[in-house]
């Protein structure tokens, strides 16, 4: 676990503050520059390009990491490498052509409730391929096990334009419709720059002779297509959806609640940047012991910091929303929904992992499919009779049956659980911790007060974790930490 530890935490600091400037615009800039109506608008357009992103990138991230190892000679990897950077385009030109042939029917199907997302049915395509090319340029420094300047671009890069075009915007030099252009053109410069980088890493060399199994490659690509879908379906097609039922500003009061849970994900989304070809290295060499210590020590590391972090949100959301604009408060149930989510993610370590880069992924991905239909359903129902709190709920419920099926199915293939008995003692901890501090309450300003309680829950929390060594790899970092 070396070096998953300390790339995970390098990525961690960086997707932090790509998160804290997230932070600042979600929950200041956007909320205080832009009217919701508008927020929502960028909300929908941003939230369709990444459920197009999977399909236009058609597996091809997810190949590159799982085929790679397997290509040991110069010439066949630049074989699979340049399949690997043509692929994409298989749908990528028919679904441009079909977009500028259908842009009406398309813009009308996403304008059923709000009239204006019609007219940016090409910003969406444009966004959603330029994501596409970012995962295959980003999977492809992943392979050189080179994961920081990647998740810096994608979690920067783009966020640090949209606070640049927020206060253009606020300073009234630009209008909405210029800031929605440049917010395409950061996607577009994004990608560029990512490929730059990829290419300064492994030089790719044109050949175009296909490599011997590249059918397999190909199958597998297509059911990832599957798979990437599924999971971007059942992030993002609530905000989608709320857009067809209720109006844009509501989309945006959604979109600022889930920013607050989607914190907890953070490290969950740095670890995976570098279990991911890990796992797909010891399921290659069948070394199962090691993949099991990953499992297990990548779940109790993530369940540990994603357990305070919604320990953190909860007992301090009411303090936060004060410091919001009051239409945007009242999202205390999407935050509880969506957060249970994340921690329910993290819990499972790098099962995705495991399944995707296994001879089993076909199985899953199929699960997949009938669950990302199942969350459409339950947003139809949901949506109508409870809002944006039934979105919160749709999409807890989603998530909870797709995590439990595949917990389920890596247990019957691989004989693995990625519990241990020190996972009962962290929840054991964190309902003691939080049953304290939800009675714990200070009469100074809300950032007084979350920053106080904070602390205090911190405090309690890591020293506890330390003093009974609940788990070696943190104990390992904190003893280091307190050395120096």
């Amino acid at each position: 676990m070396g070096i998953v530890l300390k790339q995970s935490l390098n990525n961690t600091i960086v997707t932090y503050i790509g998160f804290a400037i997230g932070a600042a615009n979600t929950l200041f800039l956007y909320t205080n520059f832009m009217q919701p109506d508008n927020y929502g608008l960028i909300q929908v357009i941003l939230s369709v390009s990444a459920v197009l992103t999977p399909i236009l990138a058609f597996g091809v991230p997810n190949s590159l990491v799982k085929f790679y190892s397997n290509f040991k000679n110069e010439e066949r990897q630049d074989s699979f490498l340049t399949l690997m950077v043509l692929l994409p385009l298989i749908l990528i030109i028919p679904i441009a052509i079909v977009s500028y042939i259908a842009n009406d029917a398309i813009g009308n199907l996403l304008s059923r409730q709000n009239a204006i997302v019609r007219d940016y049915v090409w910003h969406i395509f444009l966004v959603g391929m330029a994501m596409a090319y970012f995962e295959v340029f980003y999977a492809w420094a992943r392979i050189r096990m080179k994961s920081m300047f990647g998740n810096f671009m994608k979690e920067i890069f783009c966020r640090v334009g949209q606070t640049i075009l927020l206060i253009l915007l606020w300073v009234k030099v630009i209008d909405i419709d210029f800031f929605i252009n440049a917010l395409v053109g950061f996607y577009l410069v994004r990608t560029i720059i990512m490929k730059i980088y990829a290419y300064s890493l492994r030089k790719p060399h044109l050949n175009f002779k296909l490599p011997s199994n590249w059918v397999t490659i190909v199958k597998y690509s297509g059911l990832i297509i599957l798979g990437g879908s599924t999971a971007i379906v059942l992030m993002e097609v609530d905000k989608v959806m709320l857009n067809n039922f209720l109006e844009l500003e509501n989309v945006a009061f959604y979109a600022v609640a889930g920013f607050i849970a989607s914190t907890i994900a953070v490290p969950t989304k740095a670890m995976h940047q570098i279990t991911y070809p890990l796992t797909a290295k010891y399921l290659n060499e069948k070394n199962k012991s090691a993949l099991k210590e990953l499992y297990q020590k990548s779940s109790l590391t993530l369940f540990i910091v994603s357990g305070i972090l919604f320990l953190l949100i909860l007992l301090n959301l009411k303090e936060l929303y004060e410091l919001l604009p009051q239409k945007y408060s009242g999202g205390f149930m999407i935050v509880f929904w969506v957060g249970l989510v994340k921690v329910y993610d993290a819990l499972l370590g790098n099962n995705n992992s495991i399944l995707f880069n296994s001879d089993y992924y076909r199985s899953i991905l199929f699960f997949g499919v009938l669950l990302a239909a199942l969350a459409i359903v339950f947003n139809l129902w949901l949506i109508p009779n409870y809002g944006i709190n039934g979105a919160a709920i749709a999409s807890f419920s989603a998530f909870f049956i797709y995590n439990t099926l595949k917990l389920g199915y890596v247990k019957l293939k691989f004989k693995i659980l990625p519990f241990t008995n020190e996972t009962f003692k962290v929840l054991a901890l964190l309902i003691v911790v939080g049953a304290i501090f939800s009675f714990v309450s200070f009469p100074f300003h809300p950032i007084i007060n979350i920053g106080l309680k904070s602390i205090l829950m911190i405090v309690l929390y890591v020293g506890i974790l330390y003093r009974f060594k609940i788990s070696e790899d943190v104990y390992g970092v904190l003893n280091k930490f307190l050395n120096r």
